[in-house]
């Protein structure tokens, strides 16, 4: 827990002063300044969803780090032009050109036909599962800009025709390849080591790549794609995010985020293509996001652990609780994933919740704290640090409690922790009107809750649904209706 210190001030400003932001940028891998490329605006890119099912809980945390970005770079003044990307095609099992294509992979699943009609259905109906999660996470959509990459398709044409031009791209019979030894820079991302990447990667059979981190740029196909000038087939996942960024943000942006997955060969090769395109630099900042695991193992489907936001809000969680749960820890650590980790943080959401609701309007947010939030805030988005204060502010006897909410109000902007649309939290009441065995039933559930025995209050939500009833839980409680 860090302290909240209050500063003497004989005469309070109107407004806290705000430090310089700083980043640690993988790129340099030291906490550099930020200075955008042009003053008072943010161009940033942030890599996002493969839509061929729908996003665990990993996903997530990827949003809601870019959220906070946005919001801190908006509280510090800056106009920022926010691009997060839809894949609804062409990203393959690796981020490397091996495996399966995943979106073909979730036709095959949903028994759907191989189109490319069927493809873009598929991806609707998880895109909107999608931005129905960043809703209930408080991520503001409006403010930013999904680009599907199935409708740039001449745009990315258009990069590989440049590449070629330049020297920079050959043609096998399997597509176009980019030619990473033409490319002196490649793996500066991240300060890749780039004998260990060539002696993991393999030239697959029946392929003619010049070298084995050689990556596809058009990929040859003769049942699925669109025309091109080396015919039939579709751009290489690596395109996408290049020509969407050329095309909706410039041939140079200030920040570009993703998880740490894609440093060695997605984001590298990103670099590779943008730069030899344009012969500038790509990205000034690159900022990285580590993974969650699930109970100390990693998020896999194989392993029966994949979690989503449904299950999370299942239980009765308000959605912004995982948001807290997220803010708890520095986005360039790792965190475990626990029900008991969940359920802390729902409690102290709750309880900042209740406390800001029973504050009185009319004060002025408090300078002095605002000042060593912001401090927080400005070395690389130190969000625990943050949280901390923040829990100081509840307990600083010397602030009236108008001031206090004020304050609250103002850093919510930046934590979109909902403080401001908070409801209070209403006790479980059983309608008398139902049947005897369902209040039985519904109490029963509730107390197996209450004890986190959640397999028995799952049994028991199916044995109320069995008897003709609809079992909804909400963060006010259990909600029953006749069906």
């Amino acid at each position: 827990m860090f302290p909240f210190f209050r500063p003497a001030m004989s005469i309070q400003p109107k407004q806290a002063p705000l430090p310089p932001l700083r980043f640690l940028s993988t790129l340099s891998g030291e906490l550099e300044v930020f200075v955008p490329l042009t003053p008072g605006k943010v161009k940033m890119y942030n890599c996002g969803p493969t839509v061929y099912g729908p996003q665990h809980i990993g996903n997530m945390r990827a949003a809601v780090c870019a959220d906070i970005i946005r919001r801190t770079l908006t509280a510090w003044g800056y106009q920022v032009q926010q691009v997060i990307n839809i894949t609804d095609f062409g990203h393959l099992t690796s981020d490397a050109d091996e495996g399966d294509d995943k979106m073909s992979t979730g036709l095959t699943r949903e028994g759907m036909k191989l189109t490319l009609e069927n493809m873009r259905t598929l991806a609707e109906r998880y895109m909107e599962e999608y931005f129905t999660d960043l809703d209930q996470l408080g991520v503001d959509r409006a403010k930013i800009t999904f680009p599907r990459a199935s409708d740039y398709i001449q745009e990315q044409i258009s990069v590989v025709q440049s590449l070629e031009q330049k020297g920079y791209a050959y043609q096998t019979a399997q597509g176009v390849y980019y030619d990473v030894s033409r490319f002196p820079d490649y793996g500066k991302l991240g300060h890749i080591n780039l004998g260990g990447l060539r002696e993991g990667a393999r030239v697959q059979e029946n392929t003619q790549k010049r070298g084995p981190l050689d990556f596809i740029l058009w990929k040859s196909d003769q049942k699925l794609g669109w025309e091109s000038l080396w015919g039939l087939g579709f751009p290489g996942w690596h395109i996408e995010c290049t020509a969407m960024i050329f095309t909706l943000l410039g041939k140079q942006i200030d920040i570009h985020t993703g998880g740490i997955e894609h440093i060695p060969v997605h984001h590298n090769n990103e670099i590779a293509q943008a730069e030899a395109a344009t012969g500038k630099q790509f990205s000034r900042y690159w900022l990285h996001h580590d993974h969650i695991t699930i109970e100390g193992r990693k998020i896999s489907k194989s392993q029966g652990n994949t979690i989503y936001l449904h299950n999370i809000t299942d239980r009765g969680f308000d959605p912004l609780a995982l948001r807290y749960w997220f803010l708890t820890a520095h986005y360039r650590t790792p965190a475990n994933f626990t029900w008991e980790a969940l359920e802390g943080a729902s409690t102290a959401l709750r309880r900042l919740s209740t406390f800001y609701l029973e504050l009185p309007e009319g004060g002025t947010p408090d300078i002095p704290f605002l000042v060593q939030f912001y401090a927080a805030l400005s070395v690389d988005l130190d969000t625990p640090k943050a949280l901390a204060l923040v829990w100081g502010l509840t307990k600083d006897q010397e602030l009236s409690p108008t001031v206090k909410k004020a304050t609250l109000k103002t850093i919510d902007n930046i934590l979109g922790l909902g403080l401001t649309t908070a409801k209070p939290v209403q006790k479980l009441t059983i309608k008398s009107e139902l049947p005897e065995d369902i209040q039985k039933l519904l109490h029963d559930r509730e107390t197996a809750r209450k004890n986190k025995n959640f397999t028995l209050a799952d049994e028991l939500r199916t044995n109320i649904e069995g008897l003709g009833y609809t079992l909804k839980d909400t963060p006010e409680g259990q909600e029953v209706s006749r069906t």
